[in-house]
């Protein structure tokens, strides 16, 4: 196995041989959005070794799909083989093939891109259950492997299935993006080594997104390269939206209204909003979009601080698609290096401060460490009022609301240098602790946290703060 080509999926790895180990039939999911590596994992784990593989094509009709499915069986077997008529057959034509394998060692069976092979009215996903709940879970030796791209279908058909595959999968693995950790890791295995300010600039355009990363190169800056993959004439990212959103959800047009509506509201929309700024009736559909868009890591639900559940807030948190919506989708095109020509444009710090919240949000296991509580059980939430005659407006990035009586209230700023509490500075805190305290009359005990690249200059006004979290604390 040619594990040492992986980076950064050790605990993927571990619960994959973990699967080799055991003595009965084993039905693993892999799961995760485009892009992630679902597919380079298995081929690098299993060394490209495989009994039987085959993956879906996408758009393409039964009759393509069967053939190729006889076309790779007649690979291993070494002689002609007729395409199958339906998926029944196929499957019985799998089952043979297995039983002539010999008994005594693992036999590998991957299904790359499943969700592309249940075409409609193919009855793929019926023949697949039977197979499997009429031989495959009684074969000892036999691990069987189903990926796919399309999260929803994943989840829907395989994951959370209510039929014949209820209960029926011995492995389910979500793909997460790297954390910047991990990014760090990945690239300095491809001979990139920035600083982790440039890392953390790089994770909130691309992500963590292995495919997205190995498009990176080692000879230029970041903002040369950020230029090369958008900015430059046939870019490789420049039509990458599209691309992305139709081949992870049907009806893609539906879907990428909804991201877009999202990606005008910084701290997010609630579901009546959604329905009123994208035309969605406020039903189930709308229930099945939104999760669909949170089951592919595209969108974030998370509470506001002493609201309803009515009122949960849905954030787009896809680094890429809060790319696009902001510098590529109505750039005209016209320079080539625009993103070298805006390093200090007004225009791209609002964007950096915004996106370093969602990546502080992203990274709340690490913040909880540096802080102490990562056993304390917490809940993550935002909070915003509208003011009063007692006090003016006021907006807090992060609450962590603990379990241990204490709420941490976290001001979240990102600078190239050192960050500086000013008087104005230290008047809006106190105006934004007081509003929380009075608006939500918490008995529990406040701590201000701040949370910067490079921590917070020491003066008169720093004294308020309790705790700081730093950039290379979310490398932890």
């Amino acid at each position: 196995m040619a594990k040492e080509n992986l980076v950064a999926r050790a605990e993927e790895i571990q619960r994959l041989e973990n699967c080799l180990l055991e003595t009965n039939a084993q039905l693993i999911i892999l799961y995760g959005r485009r892009r992630i590596g679902k597919t380079y994992l298995i081929n690098e784990f299993f060394d490209g070794r495989f009994d039987f593989k085959i993956t879906g094509v996408y758009n393409e009709p039964r009759e393509v799909q069967l053939q190729n499915f006889a076309d790779e069986l007649a690979g291993h077997l070494r002689k002609e083989v007729e395409a199958p008529r339906d998926w029944r057959s196929a499957f019985s034509m799998l089952q043979n093939y297995l039983e002539g394998l010999p008994k005594d060692e693992k036999h590998v069976v991957f299904f790359d891109e499943m969700p592309w092979l249940d075409t409609q009215r193919s009855g793929f996903l019926p023949a697949f259950e039977y197979f499997w709940n009429n031989y495959g879970c009684s074969l000892h030796h036999l691990v069987f492997i189903v990926c796919g791209s399309a999260a929803s279908w994943m989840t829907t058909n395989i994951a959370e299935n209510k039929g014949g595959l209820f209960n029926r999968q011995t492995c389910s693995i979500f793909l997460r993006p790297f954390t910047l950790k991990e990014a760090e890791q990945y690239l300095a295995s491809r001979g990139i080594h920035w600083s982790r300010y440039d890392i953390a600039e790089c994770y909130m355009i691309l992500g963590g997104i292995p495919f997205y990363l190995s498009l990176l190169r080692r000879d230029l800056s970041l903002s040369a390269n950020i230029d090369n993959l958008f900015f430059r004439k046939r870019a490789e990212l420049w039509n990458e939206f599209q691309h992305l959103y139709r081949t992870l959800f049907t009806n893609s047009e539906i879907y990428i209204r909804v991201a877009e509506a999202l990606s005008f509201k910084r701290m997010g929309l609630t579901r009546a909003e959604i329905a009123k700024k994208t035309g969605i009736p406020e039903n189930g559909d709308l229930t099945k979009i939104l999760n669909n868009l949170i089951n592919s890591d595209f969108v974030r639900a998370y509470s506001f601080f002493g609201k309803k559940k009515a009122d949960t807030l849905y954030q787009l948190r896809d680094y890429y698609s809060w790319f696009y919506f902001q510098y590529i989708r109505d750039y005209p095109g016209r320079d080539e290096s625009f993103w070298s020509h805006s390093y200090n444009s007004g225009a791209k710090h609002a964007w950096a401060g915004f996106t370093f919240e969602q990546l502080c949000k992203d990274h709340i296991r690490q913040i909880k460490q540096k802080l102490g509580i990562a056993g304390v059980l917490a809940e993550e939430s935002s909070w915003f009022s509208r003011g009063n005659r007692d006090h003016s407006g006021a907006q807090i990035d992060l609450v962590i609301d603990r379990n241990d009586h204490v709420i941490n209230l976290c001001e979240i700023k990102y600078t190239a240098e050192e960050c500086t509490i000013d008087k104005d500075g230290d008047r809006v805190l106190r105006n934004k602790i007081g509003a929380f305290v009075q608006e939500t009359r918490t008995k529990k005990t406040i701590q201000t946290t701040m949370i910067t690249t490079f921590g917070l200059k020491q003066n008169q006004y720093s004294g308020m703060i309790n705790t700081q979290v730093v950039l290379d604390d979310l490398f932890a």
